[in-house]
């Protein structure tokens, strides 16, 4: 199987400072990301590796197969600075799979296995009680893609009312914890589960790939 990719990079919106210019341009390294998540020394992504495998310009990285003994990818995440000010985030992928491979959720392989965006506030300590219930935030529902071979996007409004926090909270039920993650974030990236269950984990079949193609903070 042959696998390109072309990492595109587009310049933030006329009058944008230096700095933001600089987080933009680092989204570039494959290095920047990480696999994981990584929580009290485990990294929940068994059988992956701690970072995608870099390209000329992007990232990919192969799901694990064919079964759920092999592993499974949950979150592909940097750390973007601040997003207070952006208005919105458009990443666009490629999926390449072999004949009938399927794609599983491995907490629930009766369900369509997803890909989503994720945002977290600095200092979460993924407990979800108390104020860190709010640390954690998820695209609204109709951003969540099914994962199936081709090219793909989704776009995130950072204003959508429908983004959910990992309770279920929604930002327009809670805008200001909302908008303290967005002058706060620690993380930002890709989420791989079910709807119900966004970084969860996947797992392959059989061979299948995840390429980046462009991840935009507009």
């Amino acid at each position: 199987m042959r696998y390109l990719a072309v990492f595109s990079l587009i310049g933030l919106l006329s009058g944008a400072s230096g700095a933001a210019m600089q987080r933009e341009v680092a989204i570039s390294s494959a290095g920047s990301w990480e696999i994981g998540p990584i929580i009290r020394g485990r990294n929940y992504s068994v059988g992956m590796p701690l970072a995608p495998t870099p390209m000329r310009r992007g990232w990919q990285f192969d799901f694990p197969f064919p079964d759920v003994r092999a592993g499974h990818v949950h979150y592909v995440t940097f750390n973007p600075g601040p997003l207070l000010g952006r208005s919105r985030i458009v990443v666009r992928y490629r999926v390449d799979a072999a004949p009938g491979v399927r794609f599983v959720p491995q907490e629930a392989p009766g369900s369509p296995a997803t890909v989503s965006l994720f945002f977290q506030r600095r200092g979460d300590n993924w407990s979800a009680r108390r104020q860190y219930e709010n640390y954690r935030w998820y695209a609204p529902p109709h951003a969540v893609r099914e994962i199936e071979p081709g090219v793909h996007e989704m776009i995130v409004s950072l204003a959508d009312p429908n983004s959910g926090s990992v309770l279920v909270t929604s930002a327009g039920d809670n805008p200001g914890a909302f908008r303290e993650t967005l002058a706060e974030t620690g993380r930002i990236g890709l989420v791989f589960g079910t709807s119900g269950a966004r970084g969860h984990g996947v797992y392959a079949t059989g061979p299948a790939r995840f390429t980046l193609t462009s991840f935009q903070i507009l």
